[in-house]
């Protein structure tokens, strides 16, 4: 049986089982053994009867006796006793009439199972039992437990990937030889089999080491032939102009931070090279970034070339305008800035693309509407991308047929990375912190509200919109759903704007509004013409209106940390004290996160939190992570992936060729294809 045969050679696997098998993802032999255990129990240690205690056990004992009958209509008991030289014990299994008859009395088993007090005794429930003769794949082990179905249970998986010992056995090597013996890793077949067939902890975590190396060494190797790919090509030099770059400063109406100015300047000493800046700037909330962005674009503007500023919103597309404008205007460039989006008339769109085409536009701003066949980009030198870290060389290389050449990059964030995550899925980007908020700004309090606690929160929300001040509430719905628990925007807009806040100017902003209607509403409460905001996450990234000193959010508990992170930034952006309240949507006491956020402002803090409570996914959204879930590795495992990191900059720097390592190359090259995408 080799591993590249279809699943139904396996014995066991006929048409039935072959259908449950591949809807579980399980073609091949190869899938079978590859499918990985999801947790484990642990039945390794056998006691003697007479030593149990209340939990998981496991006993080698001698079936007595084993009666089945049924003691109601539907219910049927299998009863059974089993001894040992110390005592016995009385094991039940309840709905599984074959039992009786497929228990042999006078031989010896091993019994796997809850021990438990029912119906006023202890005895083992519903346990795994196998003859001790044969090879135990459900008890006195470590037992792994795998993702399952209805049509296929994880005690058919086990049975069926034993059937496979001897294929899995032919797994061949993917990693050098020097890199096992280097970092002391198990070949890829011991750590394979050791997954399915752990002999101890030990070696089970052994096993989980090896596996998870490679994966966090394949990330880092794609980063790194994605980071050479980039280095190879040719691009523009944008030198630095030190008397333009204190002109713009000098006429700021703030001072910029010490973190600015240092991440500024590694930006000048990028774009002065003569291979593409490819760089992430990641500032916690209210950091700067667009200023940091408005003098990188300044550079290029001046020597000629054209800016494109990239937003994954109409709404932030249009606010980044704003600000560049007013940004630029102290130096006369206010009319080199462009807005292009998709809300525009086909007149006003036809006019910026004549504009844009003839060069008399410097800096575009828009959405990925930039990028169509449509825009004929003049002499494109810089791209601002925002909130899309995952900006791709595939992408860099249909703009470069714009424009003749690879432009300089330069992506944003407000989403603080988690240092694993800086070296896993971004390790093709040089990465820039801007940790120090502008001076002048007050701390947010944050503040946990129960239900018995919400009118009087209410009192307080009249006393900041009757000193002038304006208040967002964000709703995790649009529209009340019975399949999903949490307060919709639109009941609590007729709640409060018909009710308890009746005479004040409450708005409603979500999602499924048109593009014209939310911007209506947005410069609306943007010019003071709202008091109050009612909205879905839609306002959490950019949106800036300094007057807003009240962030209220309902059903908290069904935020991640780093969301709530992002919308408690939309207020504490002015001069006046502003308030973050965490409103809980029951009675439960409030979970870890929700005190984490209440208790401190540091998103980066916050962010290596939310990794370790809910994983990259949550963090980031499944589209940008995608096909890089890891299935073994732990992305707060440090250690791991700095060794593995610098194993594949080793494998790179010692010339090793892929085609030697023919399914890592096929996984490697997958894997850049998907780093790419997003």
């Amino acid at each position: 049986m080799k591993l590249t045969d279809d699943i139904e050679v396996v014995k066991g696997v006929g048409p039935a089982v072959a259908q449950g098998l591949r809807a579980l993802g399980i073609k091949t032999v190869f899938d079978l053994v590859d499918y990985l255990p999801r947790r484990y129990e642990d039945y390794s240690e056998v006691s003697q009867v007479s030593q149990l205690k209340p939990g998981p056990v496991t006993i080698k004992a001698v079936l007595k006796q084993a009666t089945g009958r049924y003691v109601r209509r539907g219910m049927h008991i299998t009863e059974a006793v089993f001894s040992d030289d110390s005592g016995s014990v009385r094991v039940v299994w309840f709905n599984q009439p074959y039992r009786a008859g497929a228990l042999k009395p006078g031989q010896e088993y091993y019994i796997s199972g809850i021990y438990e007090l029912s119906h006023q005794r202890f005895q083992v429930i519903n346990p795994s039992a196998e003859l001790v003769k044969d090879f135990p794949l459900n008890t006195a082990r470590i037992v792994p437990v795998y993702r399952q179905s209805k049509a296929i249970s994880t005690n058919q998986i086990r049975k069926l990937i034993g059937a496979c010992v001897p294929s899995l056995r032919q797994l061949s090597e993917t990693l050098p030889g020097w890199m096992l013996t280097d970092e002391k890793l198990l070949s890829r077949a011991e750590a394979t089999e050791a997954m399915h067939y752990p002999q101890s902890r030990e070696q089970l975590a052994a096993a989980r080491r090896r596996l998870g190396f490679e994966e966090v060494f394949e990330l880092s190797l794609a980063s790194l032939l994605n980071k050479q790919e980039v280095v190879s090509e040719h691009s523009l030099a944008i030198s630095f102009d030190e008397r333009l770059a204190r002109e713009f400063v000098g006429k700021l109406p703030f001072q910029l931070t010490d973190d600015q100015r240092r991440v500024v300047w590694q930006i000048y000493q990028d774009m002065t090279a003569k291979h593409p800046m490819n760089r992430l700037v990641e500032g916690d909330v209210g950091a700067g970034k667009t200023v940091v962005a408005a003098m990188a674009a300044l550079m290029v503007m001046r020597q000629g070339y054209q800016v494109a500023v990239m937003a994954p919103t109409e709404l932030l597309a249009r606010q980044h305008a704003e600000t560049l404008y007013k940004l630029l205007k102290p130096l006369g460039l206010q009319d080199e800035v462009l807005l292009l989006v998709g809300g525009l008339s086909a007149a006003q769109k036809k006019k910026t693309q004549v504009a844009i085409a003839k060069g008399q536009a410097k800096l575009l701003v828009g959405t990925h509407a930039l990028f169509q066949e449509t825009v004929d980009m003049h002499r494109l030198g810089l791209i601002v991308v925002d909130e899309q870290h995952r900006f791709g060389v595939e992408q860099r290389k249909s703009l470069m047929a714009k424009a003749g050449h690879m432009p300089h990059v330069l992506s944003l964030t407000a989403t603080p990375i988690p240092r694993s995550l800086a070296l896993t899925l971004y390790g093709e980007l040089d990465i820039s912190v801007l940790k120090t908020k502008p001076g002048g700004r007050l701390p947010i309090l944050t503040k946990i509200i129960s239900q018995v606690k919400r009118n009087r929160l209410y009192d307080d929300i009249r006393g900041e919109m009757d000193a002038g001040r304006q208040v967002y509430v964000v709703c995790p719905l649009v529209t009340e759903s019975t399949l999903v628990e949490g307060k919709s925007a639109e009941s609590v807009y007729a709640e409060l704007s018909k009710g308890i806040l009746a005479g004040y100017k409450v708005g409603l902003l979500h999602g499924k509004m048109k593009s014209a209607e939310k911007d209506t509403i947005m410069n609306h409460f943007a010019a003071g013409n709202i008091q109050m905001l009612v909205a879905t996450t839609v306002i959490e990234v950019g949106v800036d209106v300094p007057n807003a000193t009240v962030m209220v959010i309902e059903s908290a508990e069904r935020f991640g940390l780093a969301q709530l992170h992002q919308l408690r930034g939309r207020v504490g952006r002015g001069k006046h004290q502003s308030h973050c309240y965490l409103v809980l949507s029951d009675s439960k006491p409030a979970t870890r996160r929700l005190r984490a956020i209440e208790s401190s402002q540091d998103g980066f803090k916050l962010a290596e939190l939310d990794l370790e409570l809910r994983g990259p996914g949550a963090i980031y959204g499944a589209m940008q992570h995608g096909e890089l879930d890891l299935r073994i590795a732990k992305l707060t495992d440090v250690e791991l992936i700095a060794r593995a990191k610098q194993a594949a900059q080793t494998f790179v720097d010692k010339g090793e060729k892929l085609v030697q390592y023919k399914e890592l190359c096929q996984r490697v090259t997958r894997l850049r294809a998907v780093t790419n995408l997003n």
